[in-house]
């Protein structure tokens, strides 16, 4: 659905997006994740055809960027951080005039708005004013909007940007019902935890560079250098402590406030099968044994620098 090869944007000496690569098949939801000003947006405005390339290429659907933009345009539905709203409109009479400029036919336009209405939840809504909306509430029939075309790739640009908490759960599933529709999705943030359980895969971008590419689990295998156990046992909890350092395959222990072990094994450990019946051997009984998960957040923070433009 998407393929982007050696993708550059410069500004002057500023190098905003470089030789980025990238493939996407139907139904994938990417998450598209860096800082402010590390290049999501201008990917995503070059996949769009509202910005040109200084080298590379990019292909939606099997169509050049360069050859084939207004196709493009009809494939793909692209919201951007913030956008206005037009005053002394109905959220009806807003979607009606957007279907009207995608050329859905008249006769089924009506019926088309009140489909996508549905979809965000917003049908509730169909005959406030667009510029009394609360901004959660904008956001949705933002995405009502791009939605009007049917097109097959979804570009959003920090949706959740901005929002109340209750709003950031409502885009969330609003957005894992759209891979389920089998749209390719890219979704760019810096807020993390929006995207570790509605992506099928991400990308993390740091200055230009697209460093780290590939479905969730393996990200999350990449960054988890270490293995660490959480344990707690049934009685002294020092001695088990003491006991658990001296197992060949521990690197370290602490003991945190809630009398939990935590355990780091040594590097390259991923058996480690034989420290339960240890524990037990040694007149111990164990109450949690746990390996502990590596978040979005967590693979973020090992993965990538901090570096900014």
């Amino acid at each position: 659905m998407i393929e982007i090869r050696q993708l550059t944007k410069r500004y002057g000496d500023l190098v905003a997006v470089n030789h980025i690569d990238l493939k996407l098949s139907e139904g994938d939801v990417f998450g598209f994740i860096g800082p402010n000003g590390s290049g999501k947006t201008t990917t995503m405005r070059m996949i769009a055809t509202l910005l040109q390339p200084d080298y590379g290429e990019a292909y939606v659907c099997g169509k050049s960027i360069y050859t084939h933009a207004q196709e493009i345009r009809r494939l793909v539905g692209f919201m951007p951080d913030f956008f206005g709203v037009y005053e002394d409109m109905t959220v009806v009479e807003y979607l009606e005039f957007f279907a009207a400029a995608y050329r859905v036919p008249v006769d089924k336009r009506r019926g088309v708005v009140e489909e996508k209405l549905e979809l965000v939840d917003m049908a509730f809504k169909r005959d406030a004013m667009v510029n009394q909306l609360s901004r959660g509430q904008t956001q949705r029939i933002g995405l009502a909007r791009v939605l009007l075309h049917e097109p097959q790739v979804l570009l959003l640009d920090e949706p959740a940007s901005g929002l109340d908490p209750r709003a950031r759960i409502e885009i969330r599933n609003l957005l894992k019902r759209l891979g389920e529709l089998n749209k390719t999705v890219i979704v760019s943030s810096h807020i993390l935890p929006e995207l570790a359980d509605v992506c099928t895969r991400v990308g993390m971008i740091e200055k230009g560079d697209l460093i780290v590419d590939g479905h969730v689990d393996e990200v999350m295998r990449k960054a988890r250098k270490r293995i660490v156990l959480h344990i707690q046992v049934n009685g002294n909890t020092d001695k088990a402590a003491a006991l658990i350092e001296q197992h060949d395959l521990v690197e370290s222990v602490e003991v945190d406030s809630t009398a939990t072990i935590l355990t780091t094994l040594m590097p390259g450990t991923l058996d480690y099968s034989d420290l339960p019946s240890d524990i037990i051997a040694g007149g111990l009984k164990l109450k949690l044994f746990r390996e502990e998960e590596v978040n979005l957040e967590t693979a973020f923070m090992e993965l990538t620098k901090g570096l900014v433009q």
